[in-house]
């Protein structure tokens, strides 16, 4: 059951478009602005601490959910499609498919990276952008994990720093450049409106898992393979590595990796670095570059599960291996019509 608390404001730490960030006399809270509104210092929050009580990895922040202070509080939405329905949260984000109703229904020859962490994401967009400096990147969240966009720390700075050109929020996900109903249509807006030249797939923060083989939001990633393969692109699964995650489980190729393939009707391609592509029946061995050099000529910093690039080289190197074949691929198909 859900925990609230009510809780004074006490300092702003930070804000961005969506998000603020700030410290209560019951502790640190993040605040969604573009659902529930801002705050100032000495306003009075009911927070939802349920998260932080149950020891989650939310960082240790709760949730505010309402204002006090305030008696109302509105934001003209941008349709009359709503997410995260029937729930007190739920708002008329709308939808792009709402202005496009010709929306072509597939996406020919376009590279498509499958993800099943966010911080996965950073690092195939990253090794892209480093290789394929001119493309046009996309990155569409799907509802796997955290919903609102604005809760990233990784995409705000792939985007401040020019390596994510465009963002579309699928499903319950909200808040990227553009709103989305569904995977295949945010794939579809991604390629015909944005115009991407490559598109990387992935949830946001907070992705849940079980010690179970099934019980796990990874296993989106099956259905997001299939459904992009039926829309003719060409699909590429960054596969899950690790040499120093505690789990046996998620040592070498993660038992996740398995899992989706198993589910998955069709068989996406599989980079992997020549050193573990032994590890995966059917991978191509592709040599990335160097994950920590490009991350640190970019500026960017992507930690998974706290760990960096010196701390998971296995991890670091599977993905850089994934955006390596993104942006080999987009060389590929750079002459085809979209």
């Amino acid at each position: 059951m859900p925990s609230y608390v009510t809780a004074t404001v006490t300092e702003v730490l930070s804000e961005r478009p969506g998000l603020q960030r700030v410290v209560t006399d019951a502790g640190r809270a993040y605040v969604l602005t573009d659902v529930v509104g801002p705050v100032t210092v000495g306003d009075q929050v009911v927070l939802n601490t349920t998260a932080v009580e149950l020891g989650l990895g939310t960082g240790g922040w709760h949730v505010v959910h309402w204002n006090l202070a305030r008696d109302a509080w509105s934001r003209p939405g941008g349709g009359h499609i709503m997410k995260v329905r029937y729930t007190s949260l739920q708002h008329d984000a709308g939808a792009a498919e709402e202005h496009h109703p010709d929306l072509p229904s597939t996406v020919r020859g376009l590279p498509v990276v499958v993800c099943s962490l966010h911080s996965q994401v950073g690092v195939v967009a990253a090794v892209a952008r480093h290789l394929a400096p001119e493309a046009r990147i996309a990155y569409v969240m799907t509802d796997g994990a955290a919903l609102p966009l604005a809760l990233s720390d990784l995409v705000h700075e792939l985007r401040t720093r020019g390596i994510v050109d465009t963002t579309v929020t699928a499903g319950h996900a909200f808040g990227g450049d553009l709103e989305a109903v569904a995977v295949p249509s945010a794939l579809a807006l991604a390629r015909h409106v944005a115009g991407a030249d490559l598109v990387v797939v992935g949830m946001g923060p907070g992705v849940v898992g079980t010690a179970s083989s099934l019980g796990t939001s990874a296993v989106e990633v099956a259905g997001i393979v299939d459904a992009a393969d039926r829309m003719g692109a060409r699909v590429a699964l960054c596969a899950r590595v690790s040499g120093a995650d505690p789990r046996d489980r998620h040592r070498g190729v993660s038992h996740h990796v398995r899992t989706i393939l198993g589910l998955a009707a069709v068989r996406p391609e599989l980079p992997l670095p020549p050193s573990l592509a032994h590890e995966l029946v059917g991978a191509t061995p592709i040599e990335g570059p160097d994950a920590a050099a490009v991350l640190e000529q970019l500026g960017l910093a992507v930690t998974t599960m706290g760990r960096g690039p010196a701390d998971d080289p296995p991890f670091f190197a599977a993905a850089s291996s994934a955006g390596a074949w993104a942006a080999a691929a987009v060389g590929q198909v750079s002459g085809a019509a979209k």
